[in-house]
């Protein structure tokens, strides 16, 4: 049994320090922690390297796998995942015997690994269905061929437990990734592409909302095993995307026994000036997963209630939270029949309600909107293995995602040059759902000019989308404190889309040399929103430059066509409005009325993208890699308004472009007690600015003005990242994360919220956090029982840096390029009892 009991504080008039001095005390504090280990490692001279691949196979040609969690466990216990090409390494393992296990949804495999005087040993792992897996003794072989696996980008189990994570989700923890961050709205953005640009995935299962095409699912972070963000997809099994897809795999339930956890069971309070002021957060979970048959059928079952305010630190103290609630469920059942079969059956429920949404400097909490959620995911995969290299996967899901929008109150909207008065603008009501059934076969190789591993596979959805939106009339406040102008809408409408959507793709991996392979594919989609069918070739290709494996070089370019989000097929039909200018007097100078209208008809947007990458393992502790990647967006929505006809229009179209480039270099360095992963990021994303759902999303701006090019709103031209995973001195497990970025870009607007100047051209100030968490294993005697804890904390923005997330833009405010609510440093204990 384990109980987690978390503790929160904050302090919020601690001393400011300036960027440099943070980016100093980082530094000093990584080489603080590092060195002694550093010394510590040069003294052993008796630590070896454990490496190998991981596969499926009974005879001949192995099927390598990517992904699979590899552990390591002795005197030290250390984890890795295996890269694209099947291959892990663990440098730097002192002599001794460990065992060494390697695991994928349904299979397993273990094996005893003994180092004699810092041998190097090459470990085979054969996963075989969980039931059946055997274990095989190893001894030490020292061995001149080292290999090296690629740096992969994903999350392992251990990250995900160990990281600071301030909201305890899965998708806080993509920013580890290089390349990706959190923009200023709070929407993670992947590789230079909006969130609705991005493939999400959990347990391959696409948990996108069908109308917006953002991601839209909430999972207990218990039952999340990993975490990888796939930034170059040019596996043809990805499609309906124009960037990098996310994809989440949940554990697997426990045929052996049972267990139980149970985690912050004590809330955090809110605290104010210093005294308490009520509840800040309560956010319990449970899971419970064990055998029903044995070796034959296991469940999992999370459930969490999470109870949050998260202040905006600029308006006054009673009046700054946002207030979230909501209860996540999330049930899997994992079977095995024979020595063939494994199948998988998942139910997530995750209803949440949002207080107060979109509150910020210029929005008090009066003239925000409520935002309600309900929706449920029922999931199924069987994966029958057909033959020793072969596997037949069938896949079935079924997504439901409803929301809800409603003002505080019905007065009128104003906004003001400071503020926002009245109750929102808006008001929606949405239901969706989603079939969504695959099949894909891997076949046993075959050997033409070298090996070859097909795999086809099918895929079919079919979605629909009810709704209905309503605005109500807004008013501009000039710097007057009068009227200067006003948009009124026509009545409320109510529309529905369906659409079906086909796809079959094929792909090659074909290895002609012993040192080069190749990964070619072909997709087709179709749909019948856009009545159009496109083939996609995509191909990537790796090459050991070296003769000891340890320099690889490797790339690819492909074709991607982008999803049609459903509240786009509807957008004619949305409330037409009515913009009206007052004079000096207080009257109506002039009016024009717009109405919606899809220019063209739509189109699924098109982007290419290539790159390549460069990788070294320079030493056997330290691995290097260079890489540069450009992906370029066609056809991609755009909103914008045409005066000058009667009546006015304001069109949706498929006339905008954006672009994105990237020079990327990481290092990662592992040491017997540590590994350190740094990156830098050298990037630009720029294209067409009025993305559609800024107008029509889930919170509409009110005011639509040409659309215009620029920096994208999430650009970070430069960005420092550093994360080390450090085994402390006194069993301490130590976890920072320094994150070093560009600030983002915004405009400058006048008081009839026009642009002023180029779009974007400005930028908000350098952003620095650390954020950090360090736990300690410890045990207790209590009744007679040996009870096992970890003990720790978290801090969040260690050094209370200035990182406001609000400017007044404001040209005609006298506070016009002045900056509110920086995230104050944060404190949150924790005790974990393990029985």
């Amino acid at each position: 049994m384990r109980f987690v009991q978390s503790v929160n504080g904050s302090l919020g008039d601690s001393r400011k320090i300036e960027g440099n001095s943070i980016s100093l005390l980082v530094t000093l504090i990584v080489i603080y922690l590092l060195f002694p280990l550093r010394a510590c490692a040069q003294s052993s001279a008796s630590s070896g390297t454990v490496e190998g691949t991981v596969f499926v196979s009974d005879s001949g040609v192995p099927a390598l796998l990517p992904g699979a969690k590899v552990i390591l466990k002795g005197s030290a216990t250390l984890e890795t995942e295996t890269a694209a090409d099947g291959k892990f390494s663990f440098s730097g393992v002192n002599s001794g015997t460990y065992t060494i296990e390697a695991s994928l949804p349904g299979m397993k495999a273990d094996q005893a690994v003994t180092i004699v005087d810092g041998a190097d040993v090459k470990v085979p792992l054969e996963l075989k269905l969980a039931a059946v897996a055997t274990s095989v003794t190893v001894t030490a072989t020292s061995s001149n061929e080292a290999e090296i696996s690629t740096t992969n980008v994903t999350i392992s189990e251990k990250t995900v437990a160990d990281a600071p994570n301030s909201n305890e989700r899965f998708e806080s923890l993509l920013p580890l990734v290089p390349g990706v961050v959190r923009g200023p709205d709070g929407r993670i953005n992947m590789k230079g592409a909006r969130a609705a640009q991005s493939g999400a995935l959990v347990n391959s299962a696409n948990v996108t909302d069908p109308a917006s095409g953002s991601p839209a699912i909430n999972l207990p972070i218990d039952v999340v095993s990993s975490v990888q963000v796939i930034t170059n997809p040019y596996d043809p099994q990805y499609g309906k995307l124009a960037g990098a897809v996310s994809t989440v795999a949940t554990k697997t339930s426990n045929y052996e026994k049972f267990h139980f956890s149970i985690q912050n069971i004590a809330p955090r309070w809110r605290n104010r000036a210093g005294t308490i002021a009520g509840l800040g957060a309560a956010t319990p979970r449970a899971t419970l997963t064990g055998p029903i048959l044995s070796d034959r059928l296991a469940f999992t079952q999370s459930a969490e209630y999470r109870f949050v305010r998260t202040p905006v630190n600029s308006l006054p103290p009673f009046q700054r939270d946002t207030k979230l609630e909501g209860f996540d469920s999330y049930t899997q059942f994992d079977f095995t029949h024979g020595s063939k079969q494994t199948g998988t059956l998942s139910v997530t429920v995750y209803p949440q309600k949002l207080d107060y949404m979109a509150l910020n400097t210029f929005t008090p909490q009066p003239s925000t909107a409520d935002f309600r959620q309900r929706g449920h995911e029922v999931y199924a995969q069987h994966r029958y293995i057909t033959g020793p290299d072969s596997m037949l996967i069938s896949q079935f899901s079924y997504k439901t995602y409803d929301v809800d929008i409603n003002p505080q109150t019905y007065e009128p909207f104003e906004l003001l040059i400071d503020t926002t008065e009245g109750g929102f603008f808006n008001q929606q009501s949405r239901s969706t759902t989603r079939y969504d059934g695959q099949e894909s076969y891997q076949f046993a190789p075959r050997h033409l000019l070298g090996a070859h591993q097909f795999k086809v596979g099918v895929d079919y959805a079919h979605s629909s989308f009810n709704g209905m939106e309503e605005f109500f009339p807004v008013v501009l406040i000039g710097t007057a404190g009068t009227a200067i102008e006003q948009i009124t809408f026509t009545a409320p409408t109510h529309f529905n889309v369906g659409q079906n959507e086909t796809a079959a793709y094929a792909s090659d991996q074909w290895t002609p040399l012993s040192r080069l392979s190749f990964n070619f594919g072909l997709r087709s989609d179709s749909d019948t929103v856009t009545g159009s069918t496109h083939i996609a070739p995509r191909g990537s290709a790796l090459l050991t430059l070296t003769s000891d494996g340890k320099t690889l070089l490797s790339g690819g370019a492909g074709l991607f066509y982008d999803r049609v989000p459903l509240m786009l097929p509807v957008f004619a039909d949305l409330p037409g409005r009515t913009v009206s200018m007052y004079d000096s007097n207080g009257r109506i100078s002039s009016s024009t009325a717009y109405v919606n209208q899809i220019a063209g008809g739509l189109q699924n947007p098109r982007s290419t993208s290539w790159n390549v990458e460069l990788e070294r393992q320079v030493t056997s502790t330290f691995t290097a890699r260079v890489g540069y990647e450009e992906r370029n967006t066609a056809r991609d929505f755009v909103v914008s308004p045409t005066a000058g006809t009667e009546p006015g229009v304001i069109s949706l179209s498929n006339t905008g472009s954006d672009s994105y480039r990237e020079f990327q270099v990481t290092g990662r360095y592992q040491i017997p007690r540590a590994t350190v992963n740094a990156s830098y990021v050298r990037s630009r994303a720029y294209g067409d600015l009025n993305d559609p759902f800024l107008f029509i999303g889930n919170y509409p701006q009110a005011v639509i003005q040409t659309d215009g090019r620029g920096r994208l709103l999430f650009d970070a031209p430069n960005r420092f990242l550093i994360w080390p995973v450090v085994a402390g001195p006194w069993k301490l497990n130590i976890l920072p994360v320094y994150d070093l970025h560009t600030g983002f870009p915004y405009s400058v607007e006048n008081e009839y919220r026009q642009y002023i100047g180029p779009r974007d051209d400005r930028r908000y100030p350098q952003f620095s956090s650390c954020d950090l968490q360090v736990t300690r294993p410890a045990t207790i005697h209590a009744a007679g029982k040996r009870v096992n804890l970890l003990v720790g904390g978290s801090a969040f923005n260690v050094f209370n840096h200035d990182n406001p997330r609000d400017v007044q833009n404001d040209l005609d405010s006298y506070t016009f390029g002045d900056f509110y609510n920086p995230a104050w440093r944060e404190f949150r204990g924790k005790l974990v009892f393990e029985f």
